[in-house]
């Protein structure tokens, strides 16, 4: 076999190239990210660009909500190597309508960087936040996290962190996380049309592949992926959620109906969507 049940480098790629397989909903969600963020950007009070790093790709776009917030940190998808923070400013709606500031992130790409560089610069937009939550009106002591597809698997590495004796930063730093659509293993992808940009060695995939790095105590996850998901996408999630109940962690899962890899996260423009309602529930926001 070529990887698991796979036979060609062909049959691995229809489950993850989505551009190629899925491509009107592809250029369908382009469109929507732009015309969506772009909304937001005109209706709500935001910061753009706001470092948290000495590179220009190491930046927020900070959405606030007033006074003492609680605080949601959203990263974006693109397996690594694709879309900024400006295509997800939509995002911050649905939070921001219930008194939630939201901080988009910005990230360097592959292969530019590496994923070991991505997942330490997106380590370092939470610690900038539990710093700096004063300065948009956040609270430090209630940061959530949430990411889609790429950005599941940053979400993923950023519960794997040792945050007291890395960063000297609170163990619980992260209260809730959601991850949506994400990619826990990847172990696949050095078989995948996405290698020439990944440049994946055996040494990242094992390091960078949260399925093998489940922490020990944790924060409370919700686990969602689309109903019309790929079999693989629904298997990543599948193990990644059976891997933190084996070791007794609170995890949940959402399967979002009618649902592809595209369209799972519209639900942020609206805080009754059964994807936010259930993130501003583990929350702790009405």
């Amino acid at each position: 076999m070529f990887y698991r049940d796979f036979a060609t480098q062909e049959e691995l790629d229809a489950q993850y190239n989505l551009t190629a397989m899925l491509p009107e909903a592809a250029a369908r969600y382009e469109e929507f990210c732009w015309r969506e963020s772009e909304d937001v950007r005109s209706e709500l009070d935001h910061r753009l660009d706001v470092p948290f790093g000495p590179t220009l790709a190491e930046h927020v776009d900070l959405y606030p909500a007033g006074g003492n917030a609680p605080v949601l940190v959203y990263v974006h998808g693109g397996f690594w190597c694709l879309r900024t923070s400006k295509e997800f400013g939509f995002v911050a709606r649905g939070p921001v309508s219930r008194g939630v500031a939201t901080v988009v992130t910005n990230y360097d790409l592959c292969p530019r960087v590496t994923i070991d560089e991505i997942v330490r610069q997106i380590r370092a937009v939470v610690a900038w936040v539990h710093k700096n939550a004063a300065s948009f009106g956040g609270d430090p002591g209630r940061i959530h996290v949430s990411g889609h597809s790429a950005g599941g698997h940053l979400v993923a590495m950023l519960l794997a962190t040792d945050w007291e004796g890395e960063y000297g930063l609170p163990g619980d730093i992260i209260k809730s996380a959601t991850a949506i659509s994400g990619l826990y293993d990847l172990a696949p992808f050095p078989f995948t049309f996405l290698q020439p940009q990944l440049q994946l060695g055996y040494d990242q995939v094992l390091k960078n592949s949260p399925i093998l790095h489940v922490p020990d105590v944790a924060p409370p996850l919700l686990v969602a992926y689309g109903e019309s998901e790929t079999g693989e996408f629904k298997r990543q999630s599948e193990e990644y959620l059976d891997a933190w109940r084996t070791k007794g962690l609170e995890a949940d899962r959402l399967t979002l109906q009618g649902k592809n890899h595209y369209e799972v996260i519209d639900g942020f423009l609206y805080a009754e969507s059964p994807l936010l309602s259930a993130i501003l529930q583990r929350m702790g926001v009405q």
